[in-house]
């Protein structure tokens, strides 16, 4: 199995790096290039689920530390 490691980044999106793919609810693979992207964690994205960097203006907070 490849190694695919996801972070949450703090008071941002979830980064993800590795050999993976993401697919939608009709399980379409999503095109992304290259193995790492970032993930929409504070629903303000207009690129979801990519991360857009809204989560800035919004003022997004989440802890990201592992319990």
């Amino acid at each position: 199995m490849a190694d695919v490691t996801i972070t949450p980044r703090a008071n941002g999106p979830l980064m993800v790096q590795g050999d993976f793919k993401i697919v939608d609810a009709q399980g379409n693979e999503y095109s992304v290039s290259g193995d790492v992207v970032t993930l929409c964690r504070c629903g303000e994205s207009s690129e979801k689920p990519f991360c857009d960097g809204s989560h800035r203006p919004a003022g997004f907070e989440a802890s990201s530390e592992a319990r």
